[in-house]
C-alpha cells in the first residue's frame, strides 16, 4: 500500500509552458480568413461582371412570368447580357432592365429584334437577333418592345383545332357522309364497267338503253357496209360511163360516144361551110340577076347549077344527121325539108 504523501506527489504533474503571442496569432488567422472571404467575393463579383463597364437596355413586355434577376440574354447561343432589374411601369407594362457589357454591345444594332420564349420544357429565354450588323449600334438606355412567344398559350388553340379536325374526319368517314356515298357510286360504276356492256352500260345507266345503243351501233356498221358496197358499184358505173362516153380505158375496137360526136360535129361544120359558100354564091347570082335583067337565060342556068349544089349539100347534111341519130339518138325521127 502507498502512503497519502506518495499519492499527492504522483497527481501533481509539471505545467506546460504558455504559447507566445497567442492573441496576435489568433487575430492574424481571423484576418486571413476574412481576406479569403473578401477575395472570393471579389472574384465572384468580377466573374459575374460587376466591375465591367456596361450599358443599359430596357425591354418592354406584357408580363414578367418566368423572368428573374440574373437571367441571361443570349445572342446566337452566347450570353451577352443579364437581367439587372424588373419594374412595373405606370401603363401596366413590364420593363426588364438588362446590363450589356461594352465589349458585347457591338452585337446589338438599331434593327435588332428581341424575343422572350416560354417553352413547355425549361425556363423562359430572352434572345436577341441582329440581321444587319452594318446598321448603327444600339444606344445606351434604348427601349425596345420584346416579342413574346408562349407555347403553352397555343395549346388550347391546338386542342380546339384538333377537335375540329377530328369532327371533320368523323363527318367524312361516317356511313352517311358524302365520301361514303362517293365510294358507293364508284363501286357501282366499277361493277357496270365490268358488266356485259362495259362503258356503254355505265354511261346509259341501265341494261335496256345500253342494249339499244349496242343495236344502234351494229345497225350503223351494217349501213356503213352497205354504203361501201354502193360506193364500189357507183365507182364501177362511173368507170363504165367514162369508158362509153369519153373512151377512157376502152378496149380496142370499142367506140366512144363523145369522140365520135366530136368527129360528127366537125363533119357538120364542114358541110355547113360548104352550104354557106353555096348560099353566098346564090346571093351573088341574085345580085347579078337584079343588075343584069337582060341576061335571064344565063342567070337561070347559073341558078340551076347552084340549086343542084345546094341540094347536094343538103343531102350530105341529111346523111350526117342520120349518122348522128344512129350513134346518139337525140330524136326518134329526123326530117330534112328541102326548100
Amino acid at each position: 500500500m502507498t502512503s497519502p504523501h506518495q499519492d499527492d506527489q504522483r497527481t501533481a504533474a509539471p505545467s506546460e509552458p504558455p504559447v507566445e503571442n497567442l492573441e496576435f496569432k489568433a487575430a492574424l488567422l481571423v484576418m486571413l480568413l476574412v481576406g479569403l472571404v473578401i477575395a472570393s467575393a471579389a472574384y465572384v463579383m468580377y466573374a459575374r461582371g460587376v466591375f465591367e463597364q456596361t450599358q443599359r437596355l430596357v425591354l418592354v413586355a406584357d408580363d414578367s412570368e418566368g423572368v428573374s434577376v440574373g437571367m441571361n440574354m443570349t445572342f446566337a447561343g452566347f450570353s451577352i447580357g443579364r437581367v439587372a432589374k424588373i419594374d412595373l411601369a405606370e401603363d401596366g407594362k413590364v420593363h426588364i432592365q438588362i446590363d450589356v457589357p461594352r465589349k458585347e454591345a457591338h452585337w446589338l444594332r438599331t434593327s435588332s429584334i428581341f424575343t422572350m420564349e416560354k417553352g413547355l420544357v425549361g425556363g423562359t429565354r430572352i434572345k436577341a437577333f441582329s440581321g444587319v450588323l452594318d446598321d448603327p449600334p444600339l444606344p445606351d438606355g434604348a427601349v425596345r418592345e420584346v416579342l413574346a412567344g408562349d407555347i403553352s398559350a397555343e395549346i388550347p388553340k391546338i386542342v380546339g383545332s384538333a377537335r375540329d379536325l377530328l369532327a371533320n374526319l368523323e363527318s367524312l368517314t361516317g356511313s352517311n357522309s358524302a365520301l361514303a356515298q362517293a365510294m358507293t357510286n364508284i363501286e357501282t360504276v366499277t361493277q357496270r364497267l365490268a358488266g356485259e356492256n362495259g362503258a356503254v352500260g355505265m354511261l346509259m345507266g341501265n341494261e335496256d338503253d345500253a342494249n339499244k345503243v349496242v343495236e344502234a351501233i351494229e345497225r350503223a356498221n351494217a349501213v356503213l357496209t352497205s354504203a361501201n358496197k354502193l360506193s364500189v358499184r357507183l365507182d364501177s358505173i362511173v368507170a363504165n360511163a367514162d369508158r362509153q362516153v369519153f373512151g377512157q380505158g376502152a378496149a380496142p375496137g370499142e367506140g366512144a360516144l363523145v369522140p365520135d360526136l366530136r368527129e360528127t360535129v366537125k363533119q357538120i361544120n364542114t358541110i355547113l361551110g360548104q352550104a354557106r359558100e353555096s348560099l353566098e354564091k346564090v346571093d351573088a347570082v341574085l345580085a347579078d340577076a337584079e343588075v343584069i335583067a337582060g341576061n335571064t337565060k344565063d342567070a337561070s342556068a347559073d341558078l340551076t347549077a347552084l340549086r343542084a349544089d345546094v341540094e347536094n349539100s343538103l343531102r350530105k347534111v341529111n346523111s350526117l344527121v342520120n349518122d348522128i341519130n344512129e350513134k346518139w339518138p337525140f330524136s326518134k325521127e329526123a326530117e330534112v325539108k328541102l326548100p
